[in-house]
């Protein structure tokens, strides 16, 4: 991001104060610039279609307690039709599984209305660099979300590769016996097994193998 860069942004909020109050403050500031402004998910989704892709925003600032779409919803179909769109959700909410269900969506952070001024500029800022940014008390709740999502599933949320990986670990094949079985590389399977460890909140590969075979994934075909 240069000095002369510019970030559009657009506001999408079901409250007209917030929205007329959002405009006029990204008007005072030269480095970002409000491009379009929405009052509902659905009139988001159309206003992105209908402008061209040089005044498209870099950030989206999203509510997320809107009437119809709310803004969970709009933001999954905003990412799936602009992959490389940055949402930052703009919020008075802190539920656990709210926090969660708008960072699984695409959202990049996840804000509390109650921000300074400043702490705004910086989610906006980190936002179009593509850094997550998030207060401990929203950091604090995705956790919690994450792992309320996971006791939810039954599998601590493991994706289909991870899920094989812990099935040939509880086998007893060592890193280099995973990559060659999958056809992968040893690098690859270390990452999965880092992700495993953290997801299932064990200390090491035995304690891996111990929860495949005590949950009964070990064996299942």
């Amino acid at each position: 991001m240069s000095e002369t860069t510019v970030i559009k942004v657009m506001i999408v909020d079901d409250h007209d104060m917030v929205r007329t109050g959002l405009r006029t403050y990204l008007m005072l500031e030269p480095k970002l610039e409000a491009v379009a402004e929405a009052g509902s998910g659905q009139a988001a989704i159309d206003t992105l279609a209908a402008l061209t892709p040089e005044r498209r925003p870099d950030i989206i600032l999203m509510d997320l307690m809107m009437p119809g779409m709310d803004g969970i919803e709009t933001t999954r179909q905003v990412i799936a039709a602009y992959p490389d769109m940055k949402i930052v959700m703009l919020t008075s909410f802190l539920e656990d599984d709210k926090v969660y269900g708008a960072i699984e969506a695409g959202a990049v952070s996840y804000v509390l209305k109650t921000v300074s001024a400043e702490e705004l500029i910086y989610a906006i800022t980190g936002a179009y660099k593509g850094m997550p940014v998030m207060t401990a008390d929203v950091s604090q709740a995705l956790t919690r979300g994450l792992r309320q999502r996971n006791a939810q599933s039954g599998d601590e949320g493991l994706t289909e590769r991870e899920k094989e990986v812990l099935l040939l670990i509880a086998e007893g094949m060592s890193n280099k016996e995973i990559a060659e079985e999958l056809h992968i590389s040893i690098k690859t399977v270390k990452t999965h097994v880092s992700n495993l460890l953290m997801k299932c909140e064990q200390e090491d590969r035995t304690q891996l193998a111990v929860l495949a075979h005590r949950k009964g994934w070990a064996g299942r075909t």
